[in-house]
């Protein structure tokens, strides 16, 4: 039987290379775009011999409307997961141009492109950044969505809406916590370009003697220990959750044509309590410091998982132990 092919934008990104593979995995065949703007061709080498086979890739922007039709023409594309879109919050507030660009006009130009196809089933990477700072936690996905503490938060929101409005289009949107980790095998894993704007990169190479101390953004929010918090989830269960929607979409299980999704384990850890487990996990020390708050960021975020898990049937399967033992495993692969 022929696969079903699934285009997967930012295909070679952190989690688009795991989702390549799962998807796989899970007997579809995925059709990779990527303008290597934040990854790299190697990604490409991991992911063939953990499937066996090297994929289609297409070097290319999602942003080209003729590059996007010649795919939807010549590959007989079945549903699309988009990840393509910048994705650093500090960043974002100082390049607030460069992310509306890039991340609203990638997704009208495929959504232009997948109506003139007829093709209409989409799984859309959105983020928590949408609830902005919540008045309470955990957050449901009827919490309010505030107005975005940053650009990156904004083109979520209006990405939501662009996605609601166009009746056309069945779409899955996964509202992503913090990924985290890397594929066990160390093959494929986060990869970020010059100096990471995550936290996990950039403890990872500080430990690896990269990069010369860790700055943690604030140590006097309105937390136990001073630190924010977040919930961080292992890029495997965040791929396999994507799987888990194509099939929705592809059978028709969805109970709406827009479904939304908090994807996430439903725990919060601050910043200082990662820098422990892993200092519990692999045994090495973090060099850090406190430094002041960066503009963007919200206290404290962590996800009510109840909907995912009753829908879905979908629910993670990895701690932060595992989470962080993975991630170093994954920087000692890369080497020093």
């Amino acid at each position: 039987m022929p696969r079903s092919r699934i285009l997967v934008t930012g295909g070679l990104g952190f989690i688009g290379s795991h989702t390549a593979v799962c998807l796989h995995e899970a007997g579809y065949e995925p059709i990779l775009l990527d303008n290597l703007s934040n990854s790299r061709l190697s990604a490409l080498d991991g992911i063939s011999q953990l499937i066996g086979y090297r994929p289609t890739f297409i070097q290319g922007d999602v942003c080209d409307v003729q590059l996007l039709e010649r795919i939807f023409q010549e590959q007989a594309i079945e549903a699309t997961i988009h990840f393509a879109a910048f994705k650093a919050v500090g960043e974002s507030v100082a390049e607030p141009l460069k992310y509306y660009q890039n991340n609203m006009g990638g997704l009208l130009s495929l959504l232009e492109v997948m109506q003139k196809s007829g093709k209409n089933k989409v799984v859309f990477s959105s983020s928590c950044t949408v609830y902005g700072e919540p008045d309470q936690v955990p957050v449901t996905e009827s919490s309010p969505t505030k107005e975005a503490e940053s650009p990156y938060g904004a083109t979520k929101q209006m990405g939501e809406r662009v996605l609601r409005d166009n009746a056309w289009a069945e779409v899955q949107c996964l509202r992503y916590f913090n990924p985290i980790g890397a594929h066990p095998s160390a093959l494929i894993g986060e990869l970020p370009l010059g100096v990471p704007n995550n936290l996990i990169p950039y403890l990872t190479q500080t430990v690896a003697g990269i990069r010369p101390e860790l700055t943690v953004f604030g140590g006097d929010y309105n937390t136990p220990d001073g630190t924010c918090i977040r919930d961080y989830i292992h890029v495997m269960d965040l791929a396999e959750a994507h799987v888990v929607c194509v099939e929705r979409l592809l059978q028709r299980k969805a109970e709406d044509r827009f479904e939304v999704f908090n994807i996430g384990t439903g725990n919060g850890y601050s910043v200082l309590e990662v820098i422990e487990t892993f200092h519990k996990v692999n045994g090495l020390p973090i060099p850090h410091r406190i430094g002041p708050r960066r503009e963007g960021d919200i206290v404290q975020i962590w996800a009510d998982t109840q909907r995912v898990g009753r829908v879905l049937g979908w629910k993670t399967r990895r701690d932060l132990e595992e989470m962080l033992r993975d991630a170093w495993n994954w920087q000692q692969h890369l080497g020093n």
